[in-house]
């Protein structure tokens, strides 16, 4: 099943997204937990940041990671030089692995970007031994991304197809309270637990925050890519001085919430 997050260059991913998800995967690690020997499934690993984190984290026997987009998956695979990390292409909603034949399945800002969320949970219960942990993380676009927010409200505030991309993006799936924890407790997971991780999102200057968003990526980077010269420039222009806030150019710097939930397979 596709997902609905849009990548072209994995650069550009990196500089909208992945750099952040570097830092969150080490706080996710903490919050999922791991240890030494374990085989884990990496669900929707992107360029990577959580797979080389748990490489990093523990002596563990192997590493699957796995990604429905081929773009992702290469340049994952490119930078690999660890012989306990395997990286292909799957699908989170069937995944190609026999039951049980994991200790964990993470998956790290993921599941909202997959259609049926539910079915991916259920797969990654499927393919974890009893006993075992299936975890993951989203970012809360609603309440808790207000970087992000100051974009799509400005963006809102200029079209109705600006509202209507602010409807899909602060209402994907497993980002509301509690709806991540009642998924994986309505697929079968024991001993569910959810909490908010906090990471901080810097930005160099105004390009920084907006070049990979002006050339594509990502959801709001799609948005703008469907528009014509004209109104690019007109919401390049009204997402510049929000974000200057009528100060010069430079520096700024938001916190950033994840909404994260971990279970036992029986």
């Amino acid at each position: 099943m596709p997902s609905t997050f849009h990548v072209h260059d994995p650069a550009g991913y990196d500089q909208l997204m992945g750099r952040w998800s570097k830092i969150l995967a080490r706080q996710f690690i903490d919050f999922a937990g791991l240890a030494d020997g374990e085989k884990i499934i990496d669900v929707g690993c992107g360029t990577g940041s959580l797979t080389f984190a748990l490489a990093e984290a523990a002596n563990v026997d192997d590493i699957v990671a796995i990604d429905y987009s081929p773009v992702f998956v290469e340049a994952a695979a490119r930078r690999n030089t660890d012989p306990r990390i395997k990286i292909r292409q799957a699908d989170a909603c069937a995944l190609p692995f026999a039951n049980g034949r994991f200790d964990r399945a993470m998956a790290l800002l993921v599941l909202h970007f997959v259609p049926d969320a539910a079915k991916a949970v259920a797969e990654m219960r499927r393919v974890v031994r009893p006993g075992g942990v299936v975890a993951a993380a989203v970012w809360d676009h609603l309440g808790g991304m207000p970087g992000m927010r100051m974009m799509v409200d400005t963006v809102a505030a200029l079209s109705e197809g600006g509202r209507q991309l602010r409807g899909r993006y602060c209402f994907q799936p497993m980002m509301q309270p509690g709806e991540m924890k009642q998924t994986f407790i309505e697929q079968g997971l024991v001993d569910v637990v959810d909490t908010q991780l906090v990471v901080r999102m810097d930005y160099r200057n105004f390009d920084d925050y907006w070049a990979p968003i002006a050339a594509g990526e990502g959801p709001l980077g799609h948005y703008v890519a469907t528009l014509g010269i004209e109104e690019q420039a007109r919401i390049d222009a009204a997402v510049r001085d929000a974000y200057e806030a009528g100060r010069p150019d430079g520096p700024r710097s938001f916190a950033n919430v994840a909404l994260a939930c971990r279970g036992l397979v029986p």
